[in-house]
Protein backbone atom coordinates (compact mmCIF):
# COMPACT_ATOMS: atom_id res chain seq x y z
CA UNK A 1 0.00 0.00 0.00
CA UNK A 2 0.96 3.33 -0.81
CA UNK A 3 1.11 5.64 2.57
CA UNK A 4 0.96 8.75 0.90
CA UNK A 5 -1.17 9.77 -2.94
CA UNK A 6 1.40 11.28 -5.07
CA UNK A 7 -0.90 14.17 -6.00
CA UNK A 8 -0.56 15.59 -2.22
CA UNK A 9 2.99 16.92 -4.19
CA UNK A 10 1.32 19.21 -5.95
CA UNK A 11 0.33 23.05 -6.09
CA UNK A 12 -3.24 23.97 -6.03
CA UNK A 13 -3.19 25.27 -9.38
CA UNK A 14 -1.61 22.18 -10.43
CA UNK A 15 -4.21 19.64 -9.18
CA UNK A 16 -6.28 22.15 -11.25
CA UNK A 17 -4.81 20.91 -14.08
CA UNK A 18 -5.31 17.28 -12.91
CA UNK A 19 -8.80 15.36 -14.39
CA UNK A 20 -10.51 11.90 -13.36
CA UNK A 21 -10.58 9.38 -16.41
CA UNK A 22 -10.24 5.73 -17.30
CA UNK A 23 -6.97 4.17 -17.85
CA UNK A 24 -5.48 5.22 -21.39
CA UNK A 25 -6.79 3.04 -24.36
CA UNK A 26 -4.40 3.37 -26.69
CA UNK A 27 -0.55 4.27 -26.69
CA UNK A 28 -1.06 7.49 -27.91
CA UNK A 29 2.40 8.18 -27.97
CA UNK A 30 4.49 11.78 -27.93
CA UNK A 31 7.05 12.21 -30.71
CA UNK A 32 10.23 14.50 -30.83
CA UNK A 33 11.18 16.51 -34.03
CA UNK A 34 14.70 15.92 -35.41
CA UNK A 35 16.75 19.24 -35.45
CA UNK A 36 19.96 20.27 -36.33
CA UNK A 37 20.34 22.47 -33.27
CA UNK A 38 22.36 21.94 -30.06
CA UNK A 39 21.65 24.59 -27.24
CA UNK A 40 21.40 24.48 -23.60
CA UNK A 41 18.87 26.39 -21.81
CA UNK A 42 17.48 26.12 -18.00
CA UNK A 43 13.79 26.05 -19.20
CA UNK A 44 14.77 22.59 -21.15
CA UNK A 45 15.83 19.39 -20.15
CA UNK A 46 18.31 16.91 -21.76
CA UNK A 47 17.84 13.08 -21.37
CA UNK A 48 20.03 10.46 -23.17
CA UNK A 49 18.43 9.39 -26.25
CA UNK A 50 17.75 5.10 -26.63
CA UNK A 51 18.10 2.84 -29.43
CA UNK A 52 14.60 0.43 -28.35
CA UNK A 53 11.51 0.01 -28.55
CA UNK A 54 9.05 2.37 -27.33
CA UNK A 55 6.24 1.45 -25.15
CA UNK A 56 3.25 2.16 -23.14
CA UNK A 57 2.82 0.60 -20.30
CA UNK A 58 -0.59 0.68 -18.79
CA UNK A 59 -1.93 -0.59 -14.67
CA UNK A 60 -5.19 -0.83 -13.80
CA UNK A 61 -5.51 -3.35 -11.43
CA UNK A 62 -3.91 -6.68 -11.60
CA UNK A 63 -3.59 -6.36 -14.98
CA UNK A 64 -0.70 -4.89 -17.15
CA UNK A 65 -0.61 -3.99 -20.92
CA UNK A 66 2.98 -3.40 -22.55
CA UNK A 67 1.59 -1.24 -25.74
CA UNK A 68 3.99 -0.45 -29.28
CA UNK A 69 3.65 2.76 -30.29
CA UNK A 70 1.24 1.47 -32.90
CA UNK A 71 -0.98 -0.52 -30.49
CA UNK A 72 0.95 -3.81 -30.61
CA UNK A 73 0.61 -6.24 -27.39
CA UNK A 74 4.15 -6.27 -26.08
CA UNK A 75 3.77 -8.68 -23.34
CA UNK A 76 4.27 -12.15 -24.32
CA UNK A 77 7.56 -10.93 -26.10
CA UNK A 78 8.67 -8.88 -22.68
CA UNK A 79 7.23 -10.92 -19.95
CA UNK A 80 9.72 -9.91 -17.60
CA UNK A 81 9.27 -5.91 -17.23
CA UNK A 82 5.07 -6.66 -17.28
CA UNK A 83 5.71 -8.89 -13.89
CA UNK A 84 8.06 -6.58 -12.56
CA UNK A 85 5.14 -3.76 -13.36
CA UNK A 86 2.45 -5.79 -11.95
CA UNK A 87 4.78 -6.30 -8.82
CA UNK A 88 4.93 -2.28 -8.11
CA UNK A 89 2.76 -1.05 -4.60
CA UNK A 90 1.05 1.43 -6.89
CA UNK A 91 -1.32 -0.33 -9.03
CA UNK A 92 -3.20 2.79 -11.43
CA UNK A 93 -0.43 3.73 -13.69
CA UNK A 94 0.17 4.68 -16.84
CA UNK A 95 3.83 5.57 -18.04
CA UNK A 96 5.83 6.12 -20.98
CA UNK A 97 9.49 4.62 -21.82
CA UNK A 98 11.90 2.81 -24.08
CA UNK A 99 12.18 -0.99 -23.94
CA UNK A 100 16.33 -1.76 -24.54
CA UNK A 101 19.18 -4.07 -24.62
CA UNK A 102 22.34 -3.36 -23.83
CA UNK A 103 25.47 -4.08 -26.20
CA UNK A 104 28.17 -2.85 -23.83
CA UNK A 105 27.26 0.45 -22.29
CA UNK A 106 25.34 1.29 -25.48
CA UNK A 107 21.73 0.75 -26.52
CA UNK A 108 21.36 -2.17 -29.61
CA UNK A 109 17.96 -2.10 -31.54
CA UNK A 110 20.19 -4.72 -33.67
CA UNK A 111 20.79 -6.64 -30.55
CA UNK A 112 16.79 -6.37 -28.87
CA UNK A 113 15.85 -7.55 -32.46
CA UNK A 114 17.31 -11.15 -31.83
CA UNK A 115 15.63 -11.61 -28.89
CA UNK A 116 13.71 -14.21 -30.75
CA UNK A 117 16.63 -16.47 -31.76
CA UNK A 118 18.38 -16.29 -28.39
CA UNK A 119 18.08 -15.20 -24.85
CA UNK A 120 18.53 -10.83 -24.42
CA UNK A 121 18.71 -8.91 -21.44
CA UNK A 122 16.02 -5.98 -21.50
CA UNK A 123 15.18 -3.10 -19.55
CA UNK A 124 12.32 -0.38 -19.61
CA UNK A 125 13.48 2.41 -19.13
CA UNK A 126 10.66 4.83 -17.96
CA UNK A 127 10.71 8.79 -18.61
CA UNK A 128 7.15 10.23 -18.36
CA UNK A 129 3.95 9.82 -16.62
CA UNK A 130 0.44 9.83 -18.48
CA UNK A 131 -2.30 8.21 -16.06
CA UNK A 132 -2.02 7.75 -11.97
CA UNK A 133 -4.70 6.46 -9.44
CA UNK A 134 -7.63 7.47 -11.50
CA UNK A 135 -6.57 10.84 -13.06
CA UNK A 136 -4.85 12.10 -16.30
CA UNK A 137 -2.07 14.08 -15.67
CA UNK A 138 -0.41 14.89 -19.08
CA UNK A 139 -2.11 18.25 -18.52
CA UNK A 140 0.62 18.73 -16.22
CA UNK A 141 4.56 20.26 -16.79
CA UNK A 142 6.91 17.68 -17.79
CA UNK A 143 8.65 18.38 -14.23
CA UNK A 144 5.77 18.31 -12.47
CA UNK A 145 4.83 14.54 -13.96
CA UNK A 146 8.49 13.40 -13.34
CA UNK A 147 8.17 14.41 -9.82
CA UNK A 148 4.99 12.49 -9.61
CA UNK A 149 6.49 9.42 -11.69
CA UNK A 150 9.67 9.18 -9.49
CA UNK A 151 7.26 9.28 -6.02
CA UNK A 152 4.30 6.59 -7.83
CA UNK A 153 7.00 3.80 -9.35
CA UNK A 154 9.78 2.19 -6.70
CA UNK A 155 11.50 0.88 -10.75
CA UNK A 156 12.28 -2.98 -9.56
CA UNK A 157 14.18 -4.85 -11.60
CA UNK A 158 14.52 -4.63 -15.37
CA UNK A 159 11.86 -1.13 -14.71
CA UNK A 160 14.49 1.84 -14.93
CA UNK A 161 14.02 5.53 -14.58
CA UNK A 162 15.33 7.69 -16.70
CA UNK A 163 18.08 10.03 -15.87
CA UNK A 164 18.03 13.40 -16.86
CA UNK A 165 20.26 16.76 -16.83
CA UNK A 166 18.97 20.21 -16.62
CA UNK A 167 20.62 21.90 -18.17
CA UNK A 168 24.41 21.76 -20.08
CA UNK A 169 22.80 20.13 -23.35
CA UNK A 170 25.76 21.54 -25.85
CA UNK A 171 28.50 19.63 -23.16
CA UNK A 172 26.10 16.58 -22.61
CA UNK A 173 25.55 16.10 -26.52
CA UNK A 174 29.31 16.14 -26.85
CA UNK A 175 29.75 13.33 -24.10
CA UNK A 176 26.99 11.34 -25.93
CA UNK A 177 28.81 11.23 -28.87
CA UNK A 178 31.99 10.69 -27.28
CA UNK A 179 29.95 7.48 -25.47
CA UNK A 180 28.88 5.91 -28.43
CA UNK A 181 25.35 6.88 -27.72
CA UNK A 182 22.40 7.32 -30.42
CA UNK A 183 22.05 10.99 -29.09
CA UNK A 184 19.87 12.88 -26.58
CA UNK A 185 16.44 14.19 -26.21
CA UNK A 186 16.31 17.77 -25.59
CA UNK A 187 12.21 18.72 -23.67
CA UNK A 188 10.77 21.75 -22.45
CA UNK A 189 10.33 21.73 -19.24
CA UNK A 190 7.09 23.01 -18.67
CA UNK A 191 5.57 21.30 -21.94
CA UNK A 192 2.60 19.31 -21.02
CA UNK A 193 1.96 15.84 -23.19
CA UNK A 194 0.56 16.13 -26.09
CA UNK A 195 -0.51 12.75 -28.57
CA UNK A 196 1.49 13.93 -31.31
CA UNK A 197 4.77 15.03 -32.79
CA UNK A 198 6.14 18.00 -31.00
CA UNK A 199 8.84 20.77 -31.14
CA UNK A 200 8.74 20.69 -27.26
CA UNK A 201 10.60 17.21 -27.60
CA UNK A 202 13.78 17.58 -30.12
CA UNK A 203 15.84 14.97 -31.31
CA UNK A 204 19.55 15.51 -31.44
CA UNK A 205 21.60 12.70 -33.08
CA UNK A 206 24.94 11.43 -32.91
CA UNK A 207 24.50 9.69 -36.49
CA UNK A 208 22.55 8.88 -39.23
CA UNK A 209 19.85 6.50 -38.97
CA UNK A 210 15.88 6.41 -39.58
CA UNK A 211 12.96 3.65 -40.42
CA UNK A 212 12.98 2.60 -44.43
CA UNK A 213 10.48 0.60 -46.04
CA UNK A 214 11.08 -2.16 -47.81
CA UNK A 215 9.92 -2.55 -51.62
CA UNK A 216 12.09 -4.59 -53.29
CA UNK A 217 15.48 -7.12 -53.23
CA UNK A 218 18.06 -8.50 -55.14
CA UNK A 219 19.27 -11.72 -56.15
CA UNK A 220 21.78 -13.45 -53.43
CA UNK A 221 25.20 -13.94 -55.29
CA UNK A 222 27.72 -16.47 -54.56
CA UNK A 223 27.59 -17.92 -51.00
CA UNK A 224 24.87 -15.43 -50.04
CA UNK A 225 21.02 -16.88 -48.99
CA UNK A 226 17.89 -15.77 -49.71
CA UNK A 227 18.30 -12.45 -51.17
CA UNK A 228 21.75 -10.03 -51.71
CA UNK A 229 20.56 -6.57 -50.63
CA UNK A 230 16.73 -5.01 -49.91
CA UNK A 231 15.16 -1.77 -52.09
CA UNK A 232 14.53 0.66 -49.34
CA UNK A 233 12.32 3.95 -49.73
CA UNK A 234 10.15 6.30 -48.24
CA UNK A 235 7.22 8.01 -48.27
CA UNK A 236 7.66 11.56 -50.71
CA UNK A 237 5.99 14.92 -50.82
CA UNK A 238 3.28 13.86 -52.59
CA UNK A 239 2.30 10.47 -51.25
CA UNK A 240 4.16 8.02 -53.64
CA UNK A 241 7.12 5.11 -52.23
CA UNK A 242 11.33 7.77 -53.30
CA UNK A 243 13.78 5.02 -53.96
CA UNK A 244 16.20 5.24 -50.85
CA UNK A 245 19.20 2.96 -52.14
CA UNK A 246 19.41 -0.60 -51.09
CA UNK A 247 21.09 -2.40 -48.02
CA UNK A 248 23.31 -5.23 -48.32
CA UNK A 249 24.85 -5.47 -44.85
CA UNK A 250 23.72 -6.33 -41.32
CA UNK A 251 22.55 -9.52 -41.74
CA UNK A 252 23.61 -12.93 -40.23
CA UNK A 253 22.31 -16.17 -41.53
CA UNK A 254 19.42 -16.34 -38.71
CA UNK A 255 17.99 -13.10 -40.01
CA UNK A 256 18.98 -13.88 -43.86
CA UNK A 257 16.52 -16.88 -43.53
CA UNK A 258 13.73 -15.35 -42.05
CA UNK A 259 13.64 -12.22 -43.90
CA UNK A 260 13.76 -14.78 -46.57
CA UNK A 261 10.57 -16.13 -46.06
CA UNK A 262 9.02 -12.79 -45.61
CA UNK A 263 10.08 -11.50 -48.37
CA UNK A 264 8.76 -14.14 -50.46
CA UNK A 265 5.45 -14.33 -49.23
CA UNK A 266 5.10 -10.34 -50.31
CA UNK A 267 6.19 -10.72 -53.59
CA UNK A 268 4.68 -8.34 -56.15
CA UNK A 269 4.63 -8.11 -59.83
CA UNK A 270 4.69 -4.28 -59.58
CA UNK A 271 7.25 -1.84 -58.46
CA UNK A 272 5.87 0.11 -55.23
CA UNK A 273 8.65 2.35 -56.10
CA UNK A 274 7.42 5.59 -58.12
CA UNK A 275 10.89 6.33 -59.58
CA UNK A 276 11.30 2.41 -60.12
CA UNK A 277 12.83 3.83 -63.52
CA UNK A 278 16.10 5.40 -61.25
CA UNK A 279 16.74 2.02 -60.02
CA UNK A 280 19.26 0.37 -62.14
CA UNK A 281 19.88 -3.09 -60.26
CA UNK A 282 19.85 -6.52 -61.71
CA UNK A 283 18.17 -9.17 -60.63
CA UNK A 284 15.46 -6.97 -58.74
CA UNK A 285 12.32 -8.75 -56.74
CA UNK A 286 9.07 -6.00 -55.93
CA UNK A 287 7.44 -6.62 -52.67
CA UNK A 288 4.10 -5.07 -51.05
CA UNK A 289 5.98 -2.17 -48.99
CA UNK A 290 4.44 -3.80 -45.83
CA UNK A 291 8.28 -4.72 -43.74
CA UNK A 292 9.78 -1.08 -42.33
CA UNK A 293 13.53 -1.45 -41.55
CA UNK A 294 15.62 0.49 -38.83
CA UNK A 295 18.29 1.47 -40.86
CA UNK A 296 21.81 3.18 -39.68
CA UNK A 297 23.69 5.35 -42.57
CA UNK A 298 26.58 7.98 -42.48
CA UNK A 299 25.01 10.45 -44.30
CA UNK A 300 22.01 10.78 -47.08
CA UNK A 301 23.86 11.83 -50.96
CA UNK A 302 22.62 15.05 -52.54
CA UNK A 303 21.11 12.61 -54.91
CA UNK A 304 18.74 11.42 -51.86
CA UNK A 305 20.37 8.29 -51.05
CA UNK A 306 21.76 6.56 -48.11
CA UNK A 307 25.50 6.37 -47.76
CA UNK A 308 27.06 2.99 -46.14
CA UNK A 309 23.56 1.75 -45.36
CA UNK A 310 23.83 -0.84 -42.64
CA UNK A 311 20.23 -3.11 -41.15
CA UNK A 312 19.94 -2.96 -37.91
CA UNK A 313 16.41 -4.77 -37.40
CA UNK A 314 12.87 -4.58 -38.97
CA UNK A 315 10.49 -2.75 -37.20
CA UNK A 316 6.87 -3.99 -36.62
CA UNK A 317 6.07 -0.93 -34.14
CA UNK A 318 5.72 1.79 -36.90
CA UNK A 319 3.15 1.30 -39.85
CA UNK A 320 4.73 1.97 -43.54
CA UNK A 321 2.43 4.90 -43.88
CA UNK A 322 4.30 6.61 -41.17
CA UNK A 323 7.86 6.44 -43.10
CA UNK A 324 8.90 9.72 -44.41
CA UNK A 325 12.48 11.11 -44.86
CA UNK A 326 13.36 12.71 -41.35
CA UNK A 327 14.94 16.18 -41.95
CA UNK A 328 16.13 18.60 -39.37
CA UNK A 329 14.00 21.47 -39.08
Amino acid sequence: MQERDPIDLLSPEERALVKAAPPPAHAEAMKAVLTGERFSDPAWIFERKLDGIRCIAIRAGDGVRLLSRNDLAQNTRFPEIAAALAEEPCTQFAVDGEIVAFDGASTSFALLVQRGHRHVPVFLYVFDLLWLDGRDVRALALRSRKRLLRAALEFRGPVRLTPHRNANGEQFFREACRKGWEGLIAKRAESPYTATRSRDWLKFKCEQGQELIVGGYTEPRGTRIEFGALLLGYHGDGGGLRYAGKVGTGFDAATLRELGWRLRDLRSETSPFSDAAQIRERGVRWVKPELVAQVGFSEWTPYGRLRHPRFLGLRDDKAPGEVVRERPS
